[in-house]
C-alpha cells in the first residue's frame, strides 16, 4: 500500500509536454473514481504544457474495455502516449482477479509489440475507501502520476525513435 501522497511531483524535472498528443482511456465503470483521476491527468498534463486540444478522451463500459480501446489507438499511431484509467474493487467472486490480470497483462502486450507507451492507471483496490484514498484523497491521485509518466515516456519515445 502506498504511504505518501502520490500527487507529488517536480515541474523542473519533468519534460515540456507541449509538442506531444495525448491519448486517455477512461471506464465508466466506477466513475466517481475513474473521472477524478481523469481530472488530475488532464490537469497535470495541461500543467506540463500540454494543449487541452492535444489530449483526446475515450470512455468505454469497464476496465477490460480499455484494452481493446487502447490497442485501436496505438495502431493509428497518433499519440504520443497513452493513458488507461480504470476501478476495479474487490468483491465476493474471482472477477477481481480476472479484470486485472486481463488488464495489467494486456497493457504489458501492448507495451512490448507497439510504438505507443500505454501507461496503466488501474486502481486495484481491496475496498472503495482504497479507491477514493487515490483518486483525490488522502494518497493523493494516481491520475497525477499517470499523466506525468506518460509525459516522461512521450519524450523517451521520441528520443529512442530517432
Amino acid at each position: 500500500m502506498a504511504t505518501t501522497d502520490l500527487s507529488q511531483y517536480d515541474k523542473e524535472k519533468i519534460p515540456n509536454a507541449e509538442t506531444f498528443r495525448f491519448g486517455i482511456v477512461v471506464s465508466d465503470w466506477n466513475q466517481d473514481i475513474t473521472y477524478n483521476l481523469l481530472e488530475g491527468a488532464v490537469q497535470t498534463l495541461t500543467d506540463l504544457g500540454a494543449k487541452r486540444e492535444k489530449i483526446d478522451t475515450f470512455f468505454v463500459p469497464g476496465s477490460v474495455e480499455l484494452v481493446y480501446t487502447a490497442s485501436q489507438l496505438c495502431r493509428q499511431k497518433k499519440f504520443d502516449a497513452l493513458i488507461i484509467i480504470g476501478c476495479v474493487i474487490r468483491g465476493e467472486t474471482a472477477h477481481f482477479d480476472y479484470v486485472c490480470k486481463i488488464v495489467a497483462d494486456s497493457v504489458t502486450y501492448l507495451n512490448t509489440h507497439q510504438d505507443t507507451p500505454v501507461i496503466f492507471c488501474l486502481l486495484t483496490d481491496n475496498n472503495k475507501q482504497q479507491s477514493i484514498d487515490r483518486s483525490g484523497g488522502r494518497l493523493g491521485n494516481k491520475g497525477i502520476e499517470a499523466a506525468v509518466t506518460a509525459v516522461r515516456m512521450a519524450k523517451l519515445r521520441k528520443r529512442i525513435s530517432l
